[in-house]
């Protein structure tokens, strides 16, 4: 999600932990990194930032002319403000910018497409702007006073080459223009030089067909707004209340059926808003639940004192067995609680795929001491372990009062899974 303050500054919401090792997937965004990477001193600080970044360390991102912010959790937990300097272009080299864009509207129209395509960048070099940054361009500030980049400003800079990824106007507002600003002016730009432009003789006007440039009118059309926000389900509504003064039959608990009615009203919502959404991950399946999943879905509803007891002795399970099923429920439904219950025998194919998602999730000194049974593979030596589910995601577990308790939501890299782990533990700490 990204908020707009004006036309000055983009805020953008806090990323999920980066799945694999890249962080960038466009050369824009590779070019950013290389920028990075050869101006800091102290390579294990960035390998520190890389490991922040991948766990979701960066916290919201704000992005203004010439500086870019966030707050970034380091491993001990302590939030420091974090902030990177990059030089604005100056009032003449953004008119140079323009009139090389009106001149180009291709260029225009594949920064609507969110894309910087290499000639973008080399016709402005040409004019002497250079709009990505090199060697030195990136100068960290960091709440730790660190004088060189640390593990937090580096952090920040792996999580931006993401958000470059999918905007490249992220740059340009780095650089001192906002995307409306920018249009507008390369709008007006466009107008009047097509003012200034003399017009066809009568012989011309005959022999020429009427019409623009087809790029042209691409690039410089009205950008129309987005549309709106869908409207949200409303909530689900409250049960009557079955405390009358006529006394229940045999056997009937008001309570019980007060707290059914509720869930099942709950259930209902979820159901409804899963059939309207197009996430592909969605909480649970259509199918029809057993009668063990939904002893613990309705758990999961805080029952009152009487019902949970009930509910402990119709599941199966501990007090704390069924505890730890509740959480598992929250956090991935169905798919969890059979990652939670399900050991089974990895082979094949399926065993291959998970060897090597293992082996390029670390680099080599990173990679942790690993012990197999079935599909789990248990951290030698610590509380933590990584389960892999029949759907080929990785699942964090962390081992708690003697029970191993899962720890996150799943995700395809297992490096990514077992971060969440020792931020859970650090967290409990």
């Amino acid at each position: 999600m990204t908020r707009y303050d004006g036309d000055s500054e983009r805020t953008f919401a806090a990323l999920p932990p980066a799945h694999g090792k890249g962080f960038a997937l466009t050369w824009w965004g590779q070019a950013w990194l290389k920028a990075l990477e050869e101006t800091a001193l102290d390579l294990s600080q960035l390998k520190a930032g890389r490991r922040l970044a991948r766990a979701g360390a960066v916290g919201a991102v704000s992005v203004r002319p010439g500086r870019i912010t966030a707050l970034v959790r380091g491993r001990d937990r302590t939030a420091h403000r974090a902030d990177v300097l990059l030089e604005e272009l100056t009032g003449d080299q953004w008119d140079r910018f323009l009139e090389m864009a009106v001149e180009r509207a291709g260029h225009v129209a594949a920064l609507l497409d969110r894309e910087m395509p290499p000639h973008l960048v080399e016709d402005a070099a040409a004019t002497g702007i250079e709009l990505l940054p090199g060697m030195g361009d990136l100068e960290p500030q960091c709440g730790c006073e660190a004088w060189d980049h640390c593990a937090h400003t580096a952090a920040l800079c792996y999580q931006v080459a993401r958000l470059l990824d999918q905007d490249p106007f992220v740059l340009l507002l780095m650089r001192g223009r906002g995307e409306r600003d920018l249009l507008n002016d390369l709008q007006a730009r466009s107008t009047a030089t097509a003012k200034s432009r003399p017009g066809p003789s009568d012989a011309s006007a005959r022999s020429e067909p009427e019409g623009v440039d087809a790029a042209e009118a691409y690039g410089m059309g009205d950008i129309l707004p987005p549309l709106p926000a869908l409207p949200e389900l409303p909530k689900p509504g409250t049960p009557p209340s079955l405390d009358t003064e006529t006394p229940a039959g045999p056997g009937v608990d008001p309570g019980a059926l007060e707290f059914l009615a509720a869930r099942t009203a709950v259930e209902a919502h979820r159901l409804l808003a899963e059939a309207l959404r197009t996430d592909p991950e969605q909480h649970l399946t259509g199918t029809e639940l057993r009668l063990d999943q939904d002893v613990v879905r309705l758990a999961a509803g805080s029952p009152v004192a009487g019902v949970a007891e009930r509910l402990v002795d119709g599941s199966g399970r501990s007090r704390d067995g069924l505890a730890t099923a509740v959480r598992a429920w929250r956090i991935g439904g169905v798919a969890a609680m059979a990652v939670l219950d399900e050991e089974w025998t990895v082979e094949g194919e399926t065993l291959a795929r998970a060897r090597a998602a293992l082996e390029s999730a670390w680099e080599q000194d990173d990679r942790p001491a690993l012990r197999a049974k079935g599909n789990r593979w248990t951290v030698v030596g610590a509380p933590e372990q990584l389960r892999l589910g029949r759907d080929g995601r990785w699942w964090p577990y962390r081992k708690e009062r003697g029970r191993w308790a899962p720890a996150g939501g799943p995700t395809q890299d297992p490096g990514t899974a077992l971060a969440a782990v020792r931020l859970a533990g650090e967290e409990q700490a």
